[in-house]
Formats: structure tokens, sequence, C-alpha cells
């Protein structure tokens, strides 16, 4: 499958993302991407709905988005980074590591979240680092580094 945007405005749409990533439900976590400097850095939406699969039981009473789940939505938007670099190798990358995450805002059903990455490092085309902001309505709700590994 070829790897194009869907528009000249740099944005990705939820068929593109599927052709870059692969993820598919209930693990598909990443709706648009709304800037894209291919290889460089992704700003993407993560609408959260109360229809998600883990809010039946994170909690029936009071509804959270995992902790685990924003950090994954976050990786995501990276491994779209990763994958548009243009010199690496094909397969998959896969989590190597997570540092300096800080969950600073609970993140509810009708939230959306604003997933910001850039690129940090590439090394020896195996290894990637990225840095990762999530927001929702123009406050921080989480932050860190995610690292990636080619999987042979």
């Amino acid at each position: 499958m070829e790897k194009k945007l869907s528009s000249e405005n740099n944005q990705l749409s939820c068929e593109n993302i599927l052709g870059l990533l692969p993820h598919r439900y209930p693990f598909a976590l990443v709706d648009k991407v709304i800037e894209h400097i291919p290889g460089k850095r992704a700003v993407a939406i993560k609408n959260v709905t109360i229809n998600e699969p883990q809010f039946q039981g994170h909690f029936p009473e009071r509804p959270l988005m995992p902790g685990v789940l924003i950090v994954e939505s976050m990786a995501q938007v990276g491994g779209i980074i990763v994958t548009q670099m243009p010199d690496l190798p094909k397969g998959l990358f896969v989590f190597a590591g997570i540092n300096n995450v800080k969950f600073r805002k609970p993140v509810v059903p009708g939230d959306q979240l604003i997933i910001s990455c850039e690129l940090l490092s590439i090394k020896r085309q195996r290894f990637g680092k990225v840095s990762a902001e999530a927001h929702v309505d123009g406050k921080l709700a989480c932050s860190g580094e995610l690292m990636f590994s080619l999987v042979d």
C-alpha cells in the first residue's frame, strides 16, 4: 500500500492511518492526523467516547481513560512518524521503553486528546525515540519520552 497523504495540507485520514499502523479495533487509538511532517513530527486527534470497551470496567461509576491507553495513543502517533522515515528498514516497531511519563489530568469520555509527537533520535536504523504530549482543552494531560525498537 502506498503511504501518501490524503491532501496537500499534511493531514492523514483514518484510512491513511490504518495503512501505516498495524493496530485494529479495539486498539486503533488515532482518529486523525491534523499536522504531519513525515519522519519528524505529527499532531493527531483521539476522540474519547463512552462506547470504548475499557469504560465497561474502568470504572463503571466514574469512567476514566486508563493511563496505559493514553500512552499507547501517544505511541501510535510516534509510530506514524517512525514508519515515515525514508531510510529505515521495513518491519514492526514496538515499544522499547518509556521515560518520564507523567499524568497531569484525567481523561474522560467526551474529551478530545490532541497528541503531539516529535522525533528526538534514530539510532542504528533500529531504535527511535520521540517526545510526546497529550492535551485536553489546551491543558497537558500526559507527557513523556517513548522509545521504539525494530522487531525482526
